[in-house]
């Protein structure tokens, strides 16, 4: 770039957990390529500690359920409303949307009505569900940022400029705790079985699944009583919704604590970025999912690949990962098919064989340099 004597002004939104994270690692990549570069947003965290301005707390934003959505809504449309306001009078260099599709694609559209170019960072996956929203994202974006390999091409197809610039769990996912270590953290004897539990990171699915969770745990110690269980807290995450794990003798771990890396023996994980990680770090594990009846029928009826996980879709859309969704998610269903990976039987090994041809397709591209550098390039061409 030669704005070198030029103050870069750079708009982020992230509206959850797993897109503050990845915002923060833009906001230090953008600072680390461009000596004077100016980021305000709508932050977590995570970005906060990166260093921006906070135009409003993520947090704001981060509802869950019908229910508590069309509660929020006038003050989510009130937050839209004031950031276009901010965004026409402060007129930044270029916006970067991470992920939120509800929020950030409405936000995107207004954005560049004023002129303010935008890079959509994590696309929705609308390879998945929501065909009919292609049209939205081209309003929406002037570049996507895909973090999964086949979506460069995906949107390009659809005459979106994309493309892929690595994936956040892929990049580095050889760092972190070995298994030694985290289990040397935990106090815990090298040869003791350790079993990862993961219950979401959202509020509906916290309330759903970490007393499923913890019912898992305890009915598999009954078999092996010598294993020991670890969960994970994200940002913003009380031991309140924590509860009955902690009871029931479960460590924690932040989310956001250097080094984490959860290379446990085996794991009972929600869908989500989690079951990704977990295949990344070489940990088989079993998938599970509850959620409303409506919300479950309405996944079946519009989501367009066979499985839940992003692992297994993939791998193929095959479920490497056991897959138990719903009225399957039962104490029967998890013991079964996690034993056999805690006992490393043939069924461990299948699935870690699998996530080595998964590490091989990511590739290894720091995508946090890769979207600071797009931004940079797109301030670049307006000069």
């Amino acid at each position: 770039m030669n704005t070198k004597s030029k103050t870069i002004d750079v708009f982020i939104s992230a509206g959850e957990a797993s897109g503050d994270m990845h915002a923060a690692g833009v906001i230090k990549a953008l600072k680390k390529q461009y000596k004077d570069v100016s980021v305000a947003a709508i932050a977590g965290p995570a970005m906060r500690e990166a260093g921006c301005e906070v135009l409003c707390p993520m947090e704001s934003l981060n509802v869950m359920g019908i229910g508590d959505v069309l509660k929020s809504l006038p003050r989510i449309h009130r937050i839209g409303r004031d950031i276009c306001d901010w965004a026409e009078q402060t007129r930044p260099d270029v916006a970067i949307l991470v992920d939120f599709a509800g929020f950030n694609m409405r936000l995107g559209e207004k954005l560049r009505q004023l002129g303010i170019p935008v890079l959509y960072y994590i696309a929705p996956k609308l390879w998945a569900w929501g065909h009919w929203r292609v049209k939205r994202l081209q309003r929406a974006q002037d570049c996507v940022a895909c973090i999964l390999p086949f979506e460069e091409k995906w949107f390009s197809d659809k005459g979106i400029k994309a493309y892929y610039v690595g994936n956040p769990s892929a990049f580095g996912c050889g760092d972190g705790w070995s298994q030694e270590a985290l289990k040397k953290r935990l106090d815990i004897a090298p040869s003791t079985p350790l079993l990862a539990l993961l219950p979401g990171s959202r509020r509906s699915e916290l309330a759903i699944h970490a007393g499923l969770l913890a019912e898992a745990y305890l009915k598999i110690r009954v078999q092996l009583p010598e294993l020991k269980a670890v969960t994970t807290r994200a940002p913003g995450v009380s031991d309140q919704q924590l509860k009955p794990l902690l009871d029931a003798g479960i460590q924690v771990l932040e989310r956001l604590e250097a080094g984490y890396a959860l290379r446990a023996d085996a794991a009972i994980a929600v869908s989500g970025t989690a079951t990704l990680e977990l295949a990344l770090w070489n940990v088989p594990t079993v998938l599970v999912y509850k959620s409303s009846p409506f919300t479950i029928w309405l996944a079946r009826k519009l989501v367009g690949t066979r499985c839940a996980g992003l692992a297994n879709i993939l791998l193929d859309d095959k479920p490497v990962m056991p897959e138990l969704i719903q009225e399957q998610v039962t104490l029967d269903a998890m013991l079964k098919e996690v034993l056999p990976l805690l006992k490393k039987e043939e069924a461990a090994m299948l699935q870690k064989s699998s996530f080595d041809v998964l590490r091989q397709r990511f590739g290894d591209k720091n995508p946090s340099e890769s979207v600071a550098k797009m931004a940079l390039e797109m301030v670049s061409e307006r000069v």
